[in-house]
Parts: structure tokens; C-alpha cells; sequence
């Protein structure tokens, strides 16, 4: 449900999260790098949710590509 509330995101964000995902090894690895910026990474079925941390507020949906 949330994926659809949220609407897109910031184009700097959403560059910062494409990047860190680029230089990770794993999706674990990107999600640790996320979180040093006060990100995090909420899956809700099919949907990656974009939240900042600690209050877990959604930012916006990640492209299916990023996944």
C-alpha cells in the first residue's frame, strides 16, 4: 500500500542510492551503505520503499531496476 502513497522521489537522492548501489557487492552491502546516510531500504511485496531513518519515513518508491 505505501508504494503506491509515495510519490517519486528527489533526482539527488534518487542519483545518491543508484551510486552507493554501484559500488556495492551485495543488496546487503548497498543497504549498510544506506543506512551511514541516514537511509534504509523497506520491501513491501514487489516494492522497495526508500525511508529515512530511525522513524522509518517513506522518501519514495525505488525503480524496479535497482533491486
Amino acid at each position: 500500500m505505501i508504494g503506491q502513497q509515495v510519490g517519486k522521489m528527489d533526482d539527488g537522492i534518487l542519483s545518491l542510492v543508484r551510486e552507493e548501489r554501484r559500488k556495492a557487492l551485495s543488496p546487503r552491502e548497498w543497504q549498510f551503505r544506506l543506512r551511514g546516510y541516514g537511509y534504509a531500504i523497506r520491501n513491501e511485496g514487489d516494492t522497495q520503499v526508500l525511508t529515512r531513518l530511525p522513524r522509518g519515513e517513506a522518501v519514495g518508491v525505488l525503480p524496479a531496476d535497482m533491486s
